[in-house]
């Protein structure tokens, strides 16, 4: 299956003030092409060409480090330009908010768990929400890694490479993971995720 760069969902200019139309055209059209593009480049004559996103990278992690990384962020950054939203933020729908109140000690602490999970990630990676047997959990990963390859869904993921946030932020990063929480995050889709990895 050909990698290929999705539109984004909403306008370059729509998640400002929390993350600039610059930063969306340089992480949209010319981070998240070049895994699509590398990618595609790196995926003929692997052998896995007819399986899905999802199988690729499963299958690539571990074995071929060059075509995991780009299948990796490929995969990561189609749910990231859909985890955002204009005017994000906000109430979690009650099913999803009721297992993080069970499993992660309410939103407070999962919110507060979150930005420290990307505060912590040494160098370039992502912070998670994830399902793993049953239960919700944060987790945090390098580089293009996600959780698909320790045996979770991923629920939501917030980018922690400096490409997304310095343009913004410089060197803030927690000001970053606030401002993702709390005002970009499009709980709906979460929800959607939630339910289908039940």
């Amino acid at each position: 299956m050909a990698f290929q760069l999705p539109e984004l969902p909403y306008a370059y200019d729509a998640l400002q003030p929390y993350m600039s139309k610059e930063t969306l055209e340089f992480h949209h059209d010319k981070h998240h092409n070049a895994y699509v593009e590398t990618g595609n480049k790196l995926l003929a004559g692997s052998g896995l060409e007819g399986k899905s996103l999802e199988e690729i990278v499963k299958e690539s992690y571990g074995k071929n480090a060059p075509l995991f990384n780009n299948a990796g962020q490929h995969f990561n950054h189609l749910h990231f330009w859909n985890w955002m939203k204009p005017n994000g933020g906000g109430a979690i729908p009650g099913a999803l908010e009721a297992k993080i109140t069970e499993d992660l000690g309410g939103v407070d602490k999962f919110k507060e768990d979150f930005i420290e999970a990307g505060k912590g990630q040494f160098g370039s990676g992502w912070a998670w929400l994830a399902l793993k047997d049953g239960k919700l959990a944060v987790m945090k990963t390098p580089n293009g890694e996600n959780p698909l390859v320790h045996g979770a869904t991923p629920l939501l993921g917030v980018d922690v490479w400096e490409h997304s946030y310095y343009i913004d932020y410089r060197n803030r990063r927690p000001d970053y993971l606030k401002a993702f929480i709390e005002n970009l995050v499009n709980w709906e889709y979460v929800e959607k995720l939630f339910s289908e990895a039940k």
